[in-house]
Parts: C-alpha cells; structure tokens; sequence
C-alpha cells in the first residue's frame, strides 16, 4: 500500500511539473512600429510565429474592423509572399481628406510562393493603417493561419477583461492618446516629418554662407595684395638695373 501510495504521488508530482514546464503556445499578435495614436496613421506589424514542428505556414488572413473601418490600409511588400487586399462597400461612408469613401480594407490575405514560415521561425507583415479612431481604446483583428498540411487555426476570441486569456486570441491593437497639440504621430507620419526636416536642412544648407566664407574673402584679398606687391618689386628692381646701365654708358662715352 505504502508503495503504490509513493507511486502516485510521484506520478502526481511529475504530471504537476510538466504542466508547470509546458511552454505556452505563441499566437498571431499585432504590434505597432513605435505608437498607434488615436486619429493618427500607424504601421502595424502582424507577428505570426509557427507553432508546429512539422508543418510550415503558408496563408495568413487578417480581417479588419467593420465597427471602426480604416480609409487608408497598405500592406508593405514581404519577399516570397503574394499579398491580395479585398475591400467591401461601407454601411457609413468616411470622410478622409475632405472626400468621402464608400468602401474599405475588409481583408488582407498573405500567400506563402514557397515554403513560407517553417518550424522554429516567425515572419512579421507589416501595414500601414489610419486614420486610426478617436473614439476607441484598442482594434480587434481576426486571423486566420494556414499550414501546409491544411490545418486552419482560427484566431478569432476576443480577449475579455477581467477574464483569462482564450485559447485562440485574435490580435488586439492597443490605441494610445493622442497629443496635446491634437496632433498624432505614428511611424507613418514620422518618416513623414524626417524627410521634410531633411529637405529643409538641405534648403538651409544650400542659401546659407558656409563657414569661414569670410576668411576665405581675405585669403584672396591677402593673395592680391602679395601678387601686386611682387610685381611693385620686380618692376622697382628693373628700373634701378635700368638706371645703372644708363649710367655707364654715359661714363663709358
């Protein structure tokens, strides 16, 4: 009795270990480029880690939001991936730039041309995405991702407050405040902002004198007057050999 009492206490004891050792699996997340500010534009990085050991993920399809649609969704190339963007007709039509816009980004679909994302590896696809709205926290985006061997994994569960984490999450986009100058700034806008910083500097650079510009004014005004002073001498030499030569020549006559 005693022994096989020992026995499934070890047994218990094991089965807790490796409950407590077991990783928990990666999953889709979505994450932005520095900050994905309320009423800004963002570029968004959707991570997709492979979870099996022996199959490969080769589709990734990313639903958007229809409770809060973007004007402006644009995948950024990925090398070996064919992207295909579908769009669909908007209940509400946005306004974006004094226009408005009847349809939407609804789905962003990756298909791997080869291999795709093989065990022990992840792959990110970036978007750019805005303008983000102004009266949420945080995007849900749905996913689903393909293996080759056709297994689906959905990952669609909306996390809830307060509650555990579901097994299969959907990516959840967290928003941040705006500025206090009511201005947004995501990565988008930055790249923005640098380039005409640059073009400024440049434009700066280009009308403004350049240092010591006055010494080189000197430098020349300083060679003219060695230049004149050298040919003052020469022809001040020239005169005086002039002036002995004629008076030889009288004394000599």
């Amino acid at each position: 009795m005693k022994a096989s009492r020992i026995a499934a206490a070890g047994a218990a004891a094991g089965a807790a270990v490796l409950a407590v050792s077991t990783p928990c699996f990666a999953h889709v997340t979505v994450q932005p480029e520095g900050e994905a500010a309320k009423g800004g534009y963002a570029v968004v990085d959707f991570k997709v880690p492979n979870e099996r050991d022996n199959a490969s993920t080769t589709k990734l399809e990313v639903t958007f939001p229809t409770d809060h649609p973007l004007a402006s969704v644009m995948p950024q190339p990925v090398e070996g991936w064919d992207i295909e963007v579908s769009k669909s007709k908007l209940d509400k039509p946005l306004e974006m730039h004094g226009e408005k816009i009847n349809e939407a980004v609804s789905k962003v679909t990756w298909t791997a041309q080869g291999k795709g994302i093989e065990p022990g590896y992840f792959q990110k696809f970036p978007v750019s995405v805005g303008s983000l709205p102004e009266d949420a926290d945080e995007l849900v985006f749905k996913a689903l991702q393909t293996y080759s061997n056709k297994e689906v994994v959905r990952w669609i569960e909306v996390p809830q407050e307060g509650q555990e984490e579901p097994d299969n999450p959907a990516p959840v986009l967290a928003l941040s405040e705006a500025a206090e100058d009511g201005h947004s700034h995501g990565a988008a806008d930055d790249a923005k902002d640098s380039e005409h910083a640059e073009d400024a500097a440049e434009a700066e650079n280009a009308s403004a004198p350049t240092a010591g510009s006055d010494e080189g004014d000197s430098g020349g005004t300083d060679t003219v007057a060695r230049v004149l002073g050298v040919v003052g001498i020469v022809v001040g030499a020239a005169g005086v050999a002039y002036g002995v030569l004629a008076g030889r020549r009288r004394t000599t006559s």
